[in-house]
């Protein structure tokens, strides 16, 4: 949980806040060389960050209204208004502490989905929202927190323009964007594992070394602005979205703010606060309070805010995490990589898999890093986001493995004896373990899920339709329970509201278009209009900017004229409709076929703010709408 008290900096605010950052440093290494860290205890924790639905089944701008209403110090906002986060409490790892995880899971979603309906809302585990748009990412989607505004500003600032995103995977995504709100597409399920000060090197590497194995098994990210992309997109996307590097400093390869690591801790959690203050920059300041070597000198344990306002400015996936609870500090290591869902369950078993193996695995091999390499843990990683259980990876040893085959014969065994050294319930391992088992001999995570729904539902509905419905099946699988490895495919139609699915021009344009250029011959539209039985071709020049349409009446005409046997050949600058009447995505669908009506057109082109081409709608469109509501009144009779 970051804080929020955050300040503009200036030059003498980063002084001072520079100054604060060494001195808890210095704290740092006082309290680790005097011993002032707790020892002989494992607690876990874990924080869940959930999506709210509108009746579209899009985003609902609602964060701080649901926060008003809960009225709960458990749940936090986040940088979205359609994100919400709950802090979990932490727990002794043994006995039943997975399964109070999942109890305490289950109450606090239960109390967000009871104040949620009452403002017509509705919850959402995943790790990315099949339905967002990039319409749904601008400021005003922004938690309006200090923090929030000036993270923004500082990043921008920093990164000397806009955040670009590049991912490729069944399709391609390229996306220009001027706010890091893309951030707050991601929702995870973060859980947190506490170590002693003098072990903390070897828990974490082995953290790192466990990663891609156990994010192979929990992918659930798949789809982002309705792109099929990495089986755990928000790999991608996240280190993307907050990528403050300038064209310089990536020039000079210098390490993105989102960030695995590069090789294994040899001695001390020092090594990473050091490293992170000496690579990145201050983007945030605050008022950091008492100095904590006084407090240290009046035996009190200081709560170093100021390295911990500059570690949650830096995203490694296994972040390490210093606290103070009743003037006792710990020292934790949190697991970044899970995403949010699909159910609590599913969630549940990911966090018992992640820690059977910091256990187990840890017996196994006391140094992680004194059989694999690195280079190994970080590729491991990649592949399972972009290829989940279809991922290759290299294990121990140099073992050349199949990501399902190391995870059913190697590692859950060697989770089911970490959990039980531990002396968690023999009932709650073969529970939620078994989950794990279930989900990689069926081949069925979330991801998948997501993938083989899509493609049972065919291209007989339109692309927004189908991840409406995909998200509305989403919500109501959610909330039954079962593992998502034993849910049925979503269809097209079932929690399917026609209604709620044709509200605005961007529910029901078409995407996948033919265009032609100005300097195009007028045969080339002719030939498109025939070959792919379209009746209009918009033009384009080479930004992507609209610049007029070519119907089928227009050619007609031309042939009427007997241009064509002039022998010289007509260009569709000469014949295109120059400045046709637009529409834009967020247009209501009435108000477009208002707009159409009074133009008497068929057809209008839809652009977005820069005037770029970005869809087409038509009266056939329309025609489709009329017959859907024929439909649903028919089966409701």
């Amino acid at each position: 949980m970051g804080t929020h008290n955050t300040r503009e900096l200036d030059k003498s605010r980063l002084q001072a806040f520079t100054q604060a950052l060494l001195e808890d440093v210095r704290a740092l290494e006082r309290i680790l060389d005097e011993g002032l860290i707790e020892t002989g205890v494992r607690r876990i924790g874990a924080e869940q960050e959930m999506f709210l639905l509108n009746e579209s089944m899009g985003p609902a701008l609602v964060g701080q209204r649901l926060l008003a209403a809960l009225d709960h110090p458990k749940f936090t906002p986040e940088l979205g208004l359609f994100n919400l986060e709950a802090n979990l409490v932490p727990r002794v790892l043994t006995g039943d502490c997975l399964s109070q995880m999942e109890a305490e899971l289950e109450g606090l979603l239960a109390l967000v989905r009871e104040k949620a309906a009452t403002i017509d809302t509705q919850v959402l585990l995943t790790g990315i929202l099949p339905t967002l748009k990039s319409r749904d990412l601008n400021l005003k989607s922004m938690t309006p927190f200090p923090r929030y505004e000036l993270l923004n500003r500082a990043a921008l600032e920093h990164r000397g323009g806009a955040f670009q995103v590049d991912v490729k995977g069944l399709d391609e995504l390229h996306m220009v964007h001027d706010n890091v709100m893309i951030e707050a597409c991601n929702t995870s399920f973060q859980v947190h594992f506490q170590v002693a000060p003098h072990e903390f090197p070897r828990f974490y590497n082995l953290a790192q070394a466990i990663t891609g194995p156990v994010l192979a098994a929990a992918v659930n990210s798949p789809v982002f602005m309705q792109q099929r992309l990495w089986k755990e997109t928000r790999v991608a996307l996240f280190s993307q979205s907050f990528d403050s590097r300038s064209a310089a400093l990536k020039a000079r390869r210098a390490r993105p703010r989102v960030i695995f690591g590069d090789e294994w801790v040899s001695e001390s959690v020092l090594e990473i606060h050091r490293e992170d203050i000496a690579r990145f920059r201050i983007l945030l300041s605050a008022d950091t309070g008492e100095s904590p070597m006084a407090m240290l000198d009046k035996g009190l344990l200081p709560p170093l805010r100021a390295l911990c306002l500059h570690n949650g400015t830096v995203y490694r996936w296994n972040r390490p995490c210093y606290g103070v609870v009743d003037n006792v500090a710990h020292l934790r290591i949190e697991h970044r990589a899970l995403p949010a869902g699909p159910t609590i369950v599913d969630e549940v078993a990911n966090a018992a898999f992640f820690h059977g193996l910091m256990s187990g695995l840890g017996e196994e091999y006391p140094d992680i890093t004194k059989v694999m390499n690195f280079d190994h843990a970080k590729s491991n990683f990649l592949q399972a986001a972009q290829y989940g259980l279809q991922g290759q990876f290299e294990w121990v040893g140099g073992e050349d493995i199949p990501a399902n085959v190391l995870i059913l014969e190697r590692l859950l065994p060697v989770a089911r004896e970490g959990l039980r050294a531990k002396g968690i319930l023999e009932a709650d391992i073969e529970r939620y373990l078994g989950v794990i088992e279930g989900r990689v001999k069926a081949g069925r995570t979330g991801a998948q899920w997501v993938y083989d729904s899509l493609e049972a539902m065919g291209d007989k509905t339109k692309l927004d339709e189908r991840h409406r419905s995909l998200t509305a099946c989403m919500v109501t699988r959610c909330a039954e329970g079962r593992p998502v490895h034993e849910w049925a495919l979503a269809s097209a139609d079932e929690g399917y509201n026609w209604r709620e699915s044709c509200r605005t021009v961007d529910q029901i344009m078409t995407t996948d278009l033919f265009t032609i250029g100005p300097e195009d011959i007028v045969d080339l539209a002719a030939s498109v209009m025939d070959w792919e039985h379209v009746r209009h071709v918009p033009v384009e020049d080479k930004n992507g900017l609209l610049v007029g349409i070519v119907s089928h009446r227009q050619l007609l005409r031309l042939v009427g004229k007997g241009l064509k046997s002039t022998g010289k050949p007509v260009i569709i600058s000469d014949i295109m409709m120059k400045d046709p009447v637009t529409v834009t995505p967020d247009m209501s669908t009435a108000d477009c076929i208002d707009t159409m009506r009074r133009a008497k057109v068929a057809c209008v082109p839809v652009v977005d703010e820069g005037g770029k081409l970005v869809g087409i709608v038509t009266e056939r469109d329309f025609i489709d709408l009329t017959a859907q509501l024929l439909e649903e009144r028919l089966r409701q009779q």
